[in-house]
Order: C-alpha cells, then sequence, then structure tokens
C-alpha cells in the first residue's frame, strides 16, 4: 500500500504536514491548559519596565487597551517559562537583569515589530516560532534529499522530525525554531556549495541560541579536509593555505556575533562600576556572562545534569538517545574505516556526492566533465 505521495509532491506533503503538526500541538496545549492548572504561575506577572522610556506602556493593564481582551488575555497566560524572558526583553526594549542575557536577541527583536503591548508580542512571538518550524521542516527535507538521495527516506525524517517528542519547544515563544529553521538553511547551502551564504545562517543561528557556535565546526571540519587534499594530494601548498585562511574567516563570521552579545554584557554589567560592586565573573581573566549565568542561576554545567533526581528525565529521553546510539554504532560498525578516520579515507566519489569536502577548484572541473574518475582513483586521492 502506497503511504506517500509521488516525490514531486513531497514539499508540499512537508509543508501541509508541519503545518498540521503546528495545530494539533496548539491545540493540544490549549486543551490541557483548560483542564488543568498549568505548574508555572509567572504567566500573570509583568511588571513595569526598570528603564524610564518604556514604563508609559504598563499605566493600564494591556489586555485593555487591545480589541480583543479575552484573546489578549489567553495569549498573555501563555507566557510561561523562558517564555517570560523573551517577551520581556522585547517589551522593555533591552536586557535589564543578569540572568536574562542567557536568552540571546533574535526572538526578542523579531518578535518587537508589531508592537511592544505584551499581548501582541505573544501573538508575534507564536506566529514568527510556528512559521519557523514550517519552513525549517521544509529545509530539512531539502538537506535530507541531498544527503540520503532518497525522498521516501527523506520524507520520513522530516515527518519525525514535524511529530517529535519536543514538539512544544516549537511552536512556544522559544528560540528553538529560528534555530532550527537557521541551522538546517545553513547546512543546505553548505552542502550546497554556498559557504559564504551557509556561513550567514550559521552566524544567524548564533544569534538566537548559543550552541549556533557550534555550526562553526562544520566549516572547520570542511577546511581541514579541503586543506589536507591541497597540500597533500594536489601539492598546491598556496592552495592549501589560502582554504585555511578562507576558512578561519568565515568560523570567525560564524562566533562574532556570539562574542559581539558577550562585550554587550560586559559593556552594561561591568564597565563603570566600583571594584566591591563587580559580578564575580566581571573580575575573571577571561568575562564570559554566558557561562556564568548558566552556572549560577540554572545549574548548567558540564556533567553537572547527570544526578539522579534528573533520572525521570533521562528516562523520557531513553528512546531518542537509544535511536541516535544505535545509528552511530551501527554505522561505526558497517563503515569503520570512513568512521575512525573522520572521513580522510572516503572515497573521491563519496566526498564529491555530498557535503563540498574538496577544493572549489575540483567541482568547478567537476560540473564542467573534466574530471576523470579512473585518474583520480588512480592516484590515489581519498580525503
Amino acid at each position: 500500500m502506497v503511504l506517500h505521495p509521488p516525490p514531486h509532491q513531497h514539499e508540499q506533503f512537508i509543508l501541509k504536514s508541519a503545518l498540521y503538526s503546528r495545530l494539533l500541538v496548539l491545540s493540544l496545549t490549549i486543551t490541557w491548559r483548560i483542564l488543568a492548572s498549568p505548574y508555572d504561575s509567572s504567566a500573570p506577572l509583568n511588571l513595569p519596565c526598570l528603564t524610564a522610556n518604556h514604563t508609559h506602556t504598563h499605566t493600564l493593564p494591556q489586555s485593555q487597551t487591545l480589541l480583543l481582551p479575552k484573546l489578549a488575555s489567553a495569549l498573555e497566560n501563555g507566557i510561561v517559562w523562558d517564555s517570560v524572558y523573551f517577551v520581556r526583553i522585547a517589551q522593555c526594549g533591552g536586557y535589564e537583569y543578569e540572568q536574562t542575557y542567557a536568552f540571546l536577541p533574535l526572538l526578542p527583536i523579531s518578535i518587537s515589530f508589531l508592537s511592544r503591548h505584551r499581548a501582541v508580542l505573544a501573538f508575534s512571538g507564536y506566529l514568527i516560532c510556528n512559521v519557523a518550524f514550517v519552513f525549517a521542516a521544509l529545509y530539512l527535507y531539502r538537506l535530507s534529499m541531498i544527503i540520503l538521495k532518497d525522498p521516501e527516506i527523506a520524507l520520513r525524517a522530516t515527518i519525525l522530525f514535524c511529530f517529535n517528542p519536543a514538539s512544544i519547544f516549537y511552536s512556544s515563544i522559544y528560540s528553538e525554531s529560528l534555530y532550527a529553521l537557521l541551522s538546517f538553511a545553513g547546512l543546505y547551502y553548505f552542502v550546497k556549495g554556498g559557504n559564504n551564504l551557509a556561513s550567514l545562517f550559521f552566524a544567524l543561528s548564533g544569534c538566537a541560541r548559543s550552541n549556533g557556535v557550534l555550526n562553526a565546526g562544520y566549516l572547520c571540519f570542511q577546511t581541514m579536509h579541503r586543506a589536507y587534499n591541497a597540500m597533500f594530494q594536489q601539492k598546491r601548498t598556496a592552495l592549501a593555505l589560502g582554504t585555511v585562511i578562507a576558512g578561519a574567516l568565515r568560523s570567525v563570521f560564524v562566533f562574532a556575533p556570539f562574542v559581539a552579545f558577550q562585550a554587550y554584557g560586559y559593556y552594561n554589567m561591568c564597565k563603570g562600576r566600583l571594584p566591591d560592586e563587580l559580578r564575580p565573573w566581571c573580575k575573571a581573566r577571561v568575562p564570559l556572562l554566558y557561562n556564568y549565568i548558566q552556572s549560577h542561576y540554572w545549574g548548567v554545567g558540564f556533567l553537572k545534569y547527570f544526578q539522579l533526581k534528573q533520572l525521570p528525565n533521562f528516562l523520557l529521553a531513553s528512546p531518542v538517545l537509544s535511536v541516535a546510539l544505535y545509528s552511530v554504532v551501527y554505522y561505526a560498525k558497517s563503515r569503520p574505516e570512513n568512521f575512525f578516520s573522520l572521513g580522510f579515507r572516503t572515497s573521491i566519489e563519496e566526498k564529491s556526492s555530498g557535503v563540498v569536502f574538496l577544493s572549489d577548484d575540483f567541482y568547478r572541473s567537476k560540473k564542467a566533465g573534466n574530471v576523470d574518475k579512473s585518474s583520480v582513483k588512480a592516484k590515489g586521492i581519498f580525503v
């Protein structure tokens, strides 16, 4: 029995599935909020902003200033957990407290264009996050098509993403959807050979979530392989040096937004204060605000999560973790040479079939039909 549409209709099917999955999640969210009291009771809290130029927005309850006060109240009741911080930053036009610097600025900036009213910010947040998820699913499918080269498997992977166990985070006012969209888009253009455009999307992902800087790893890995090929296979030292410089510049570009945000936090929280007023992280040799906040306020750090009280969360994540671990072990056993050599022993055909690892000159020649695969094999080019 055929369960999926033909390949040329897959993208349309993906968009519909992503949209329906968001509607399902939002419906379930509303239903459970009606049936049960929320665990987080911070939604009604709406204290005046500390900055004087924004205090006028709080002279009246904001739901009373809108045409649909019941809808506004319902939207504001959905501002819980991390959403409180994102909306607060957008509402007050900046970062008021030290702990708010754990939340990067892309989402607050994105939701603040229409209005500073709390209900409108909530509506903008829900709209942007859910729309971002739909397009993230589309980019994931396109990326999977290139990597997997199988429309059916790519479709199944994307459908699993649409209905993943963590779906609620992608439909709330959280940064996960924007991050997924920017990361998938960056990877898509990366494997298509558009390194500059990929670097832009990776840098923007670092404006959404701190782990966006890890996307620079794709560029570094590619640079390592290209430089190796240029130096040891093509014997072109100048090309190898140019490859390293270009890769380094792109990686710095990806890191730049996060580093700039840390500098912004240092300037606001440390600059111009007396020594006895300085926070501990201000006095550090490398004053990294983000690490301090995560450790001090949320107890986040290397292996800190591995506690007995977190056992229920590990059990909840165990199905997905098991599948991921099985996939890694399966690939390592089936392709041990590729796995343990970090791809340096992968054949030229495999390298050129997906992710771009070799030099731009090679791919320009490949597109022009000037690459003789038999001669490449004879030269023993394994990069």
